[in-house]
């Protein structure tokens, strides 16, 4: 039996980071993962693997439709899915290989297996051979993240009626998707195929593709999906999806409550997730979960037994990976007698289609619902000399800010490189800087960067100088 400090059961981003961070702190730490490999959702069949099969596409896509007017002649130009896959797949391994050398960097110990609780101070671990071990352990922390989410009549087969995890494995480009869910990943993994030349077809419930988006920016993304081939089926509500062989067939009921049909090669169900608690053992300690599946927590993250924690895809809040990482640190910082702090309204979000959407704090909706005095200064990206040299002209950036203060409550971008650009605005927040001050300071040009100064610019007197 081993004698932990702390155990975390789960090695996505929240618990890994957590595992180094407690580490760090001088504890002696554990942590159990049930798949052969570290890294979760976010670095197996999430985050990692969808940007590179975003990159490979985003390639493929500018070779057939941008080359020529950059003077580039690429001639019978190919996608070679199997290649893609491929690349993708050594970009997971290279990823989860370098969690497993921080694991051991840090003398963090690793089991194999499905770990649940026993009692407050026991984990049990059964591996894939049935072998049960035991670990006491002064701490636990839940980061077991979540898993695809479906409803009744769209349940997946994973052969044609598919979850982000087998789009991500396709051996072949589909001539039709359908995607059930106009939100991040399935934007995201339509990007993917609608550049490889796959005509997708978007259906979603609300009548707006990202619902809780500034509404600017669903505006401005809609927009820029349609340029690019995707076609939008608001307000239609999903009935139910048949495999029929050699492809799927959906029905849907329109805004009319007339009954559509839509056939294609595959349907991918991406309606969002829910958090993955099952076999973790709460019913042991007296936990439970709340009507949407999370694990209630108080404001240090911990659950309503003092040294059990909860953080990421499992309790409340955005499921981002980012968000998951800062609980986990603030889990082993407290747990070191440090005061830590998480501003949720500064955790950026990100949808990496082309181009990127990123914003942080509240939506121009939000604060007028507050009853907030605000005033707003846009810039579109078509203006900027970078934009223009580099063909990339759609877009907008839009800053909110409080009409008397002028302190920054809102970022929201369609840009290229938003989801890199944004942290501008989110260290500005975190200092509740006004918009004048993020007029005053100088960026360099030719940048993308500059829409950002404008929109502050415009934000401030409607003083943007380059339109």
């Amino acid at each position: 039996m081993s004698n932990f400090d702390i155990t975390i059961i789960g090695s996505g981003p929240g618990g890994y980071v957590a595992a180094i961070r407690c580490a760090q702190l001088g504890m002696k730490t554990a942590i159990i993962e049930k798949y052969n490999t570290l890294g979760g959702t976010c670095l197996n069949v999430g985050c990692i693997p969808s940007k590179a099969l975003l990159d490979s596409s985003e390639h493929f896509h500018n070779a057939t439709h941008s080359f020529k007017e950059h003077g580039i002649d690429a001639k019978e130009v190919k996608a070679n899915i199997k290649q893609m896959i491929k690349r993708k797949n050594d970009v997971v391994s290279q990823t989860c290989d370098g969690v497993k050398f921080l694991m051991d960097k840090n003398d963090i110990t690793v089991y194999t297996g499905v770990g649940s609780i026993v009692d407050k101070n026991t984990v049990k671990v059964v591996g894939s051979d049935k072998k049960e071990i035991s670990i006491q352990t002064k701490n636990i922390l839940l980061a077991t993240g979540s898993k695809p989410n479906f409803f009744p009549g769209m349940e997946p087969d994973k052969k044609r009626i598919i979850t982000s995890t087998e789009a991500l494995n396709l051996a072949e480009i589909p001539k039709k998707m359908l995607v059930i869910g106009g939100g991040v990943i399935g934007l995201e993994l339509g990007s993917v195929f609608n550049r490889l030349g796959t005509q997708v077809d978007v259906v979603e419930f609300a009548p707006t593709i990202t619902p809780g988006m500034d509404k600017t920016m669903t505006k401005e993304l809609t927009k820029v999906l349609k340029k690019s081939g995707f076609k939008l089926h608001l307000q239609h509500k999903v009935l139910n999806v048949k495999n029929t062989g050699k492809g799927v067939q959906l029905t849907a009921l329109n805004k009319k409550n007339e009954e559509v049909v839509m056939e294609a090669d595959y349907c991918l169900v991406a309606v969002g997730r829910k958090p993955y608690t099952e076999g973790l053992g709460l019913e042991n300690v007296g936990l439970s979960t709340n009507d949407k599946g999370q694990i209630e927590v108080n404001g240090n993250l911990q659950t309503s037994i003092p040294n059990i924690f909860a953080i990421g895809d499992v309790i409340k809040g955005a499921m981002l990976a980012h968000k998951a990482e800062e609980e986990g640190v603030y889990v082993a910082e407290f747990l070191a007698g440090q005061k830590p702090h998480i501003n949720y309204n500064l955790i950026p979000g990100v949808i990496y289609t082309w181009p990127e959407v990123a914003s942080v704090g509240k939506t121009e909706d939000e604060l007028i619902a507050e009853g907030k005095e605000i005033k707003v200064g846009a810039f579109p990206i078509k203006a900027l000399g970078r934009a223009r040299a580099s063909m990339d002209i759609m877009g907008t950036v839009k800053i909110i800010a409080d009409k008397e203060t002028d302190e920054v409550l809102g970022v929201h971008m369609i840009a290229p490189r938003a989801a890199d650009l944004i942290m501008e605005a989110v260290v500005a927040m975190e200092y509740r800087a006004s918009a004048e001050d993020i007029a005053r300071i100088c960026h360099p040009h030719p940048t993308y960067s500059e829409a950002v100064k404008e929109a502050a610019m415009a934000a401030t007197e409607d003083r943007a100088m380059h339109i």
